[in-house]
Order: structure tokens, then C-alpha cells, then sequence
């Protein structure tokens, strides 16, 4: 199985977020985290986290990148029960069934994300309100070219 997985290049993500996740969390997208704020009034960190942030599933903080990469079952049940326990915890899931299914249907949606998309590809995030208000994501693949481990995305000069 294939799963999203954060990765960092520098370290932006610390300055920019209020939670950095650390390299090599669990991450989905999260977009539920936002669910019952209003959205307008967003500024600062919690808009950085909205408009770009992957959620990690260890410390809960966000990524601005993530990697597909391969999982075990028992990593993905561990991070499902993980993300159920935060859902009821701390997001108001009613019962313990309702968390783990909220949790199994995100878990899912990445699983379906990664499944045709080669390990060491890369997912940025685009999140934003429409004109109805409603939460709409934008995801952008950056693949490895053929035969290379990973895909050059910028030059770095001295």
C-alpha cells in the first residue's frame, strides 16, 4: 500500500505553521480540522495551515509537501486509530465507531491518491474556500523523472 508521508526541504514549515510536522510523519490532507471555523477570518499561521497544509498524524502539526511511499497494515491501522482518537478527542466525533469511520474514510481517500502514483512522488496542497463557501482542495503531483530517485524542482546557487 501507498501513503502520503511528510517531507521537508528546508525549514519554512517551522516558521510558517504554528505545529511543524516532523519529516517521515503519516500525513493526510485534513481538511476537517477546519469544519466549523469561520474561514473569512482566518489569518496568520492557522491561514498558512489552511491554504497549504497537509495534516500529520503523529504530532498533529502541518507539512507543505508530502511524498508517496510505501506503508505496512499495521502503520496504516496504527495511524487510523491515531487520527480516530484525535476525531473523538478533540474534534467532537459523538461515539468511538463514528471517530474510527470519519478516520477510515480519510485514511481511504489517500490510499486511493497514492495507489496509481510512483513512490517518491510528490503532493502540494492548494486549499481554499469557493463562491459557496464551501472547502475545496487542489492537489499537485510532481513525479520523478524516469529512472531518477527524485525530481529537480529548483537550482541552488552560491
Amino acid at each position: 500500500m501507498r501513503f502520503l508521508q511528510t517531507i521537508r526541504f528546508d525549514e519554512s514549515d517551522s516558521h510558517v505553521f504554528d505545529i511543524a510536522a516532523t519529516p517521515g510523519e503519516w500525513a493526510v490532507p485534513g481538511g476537517f480540522m477546519f469544519a466549523g471555523i469561520d474561514l473569512r477570518t482566518l489569518n496568520g499561521k492557522t491561514k498558512q495551515a489552511f491554504a497549504n497544509g497537509f495534516l500529520s498524524l503523529e504530532s498533529f502539526g502541518y507539512s507543505t509537501l508530502t511524498s508517496v511511499v510505501e506503508i505496512r497494515k499495521a502503520e496504516y491501522e496504527s495511524a487510523t486509530q491515531r487520527l480516530a482518537d484525535k476525531l473523538r478527542n478533540e474534534c467532537g466525533a459523538p461515539t468511538d465507531e463514528a471517530a474510527v469511520e470519519a478516520a477510515s474514510v480519510e485514511m481511504k481517500y489517500v490510499l486511493d491518491m497514492c495507489d496509481d502514483v510512483p513512490v517518491n512522488t510528490l503532493f502540494a496542497l492548494e486549499r481554499k474556500l469557493d463562491a459557496d463557501n464551501e472547502i475545496r482542495e487542489r492537489f499537485r503531483i510532481i513525479q520523478p523523472d524516469r529512472g531518477q530517485m527524485h525530481t529537480k524542482i529548483w537550482e541552488i546557487e552560491e
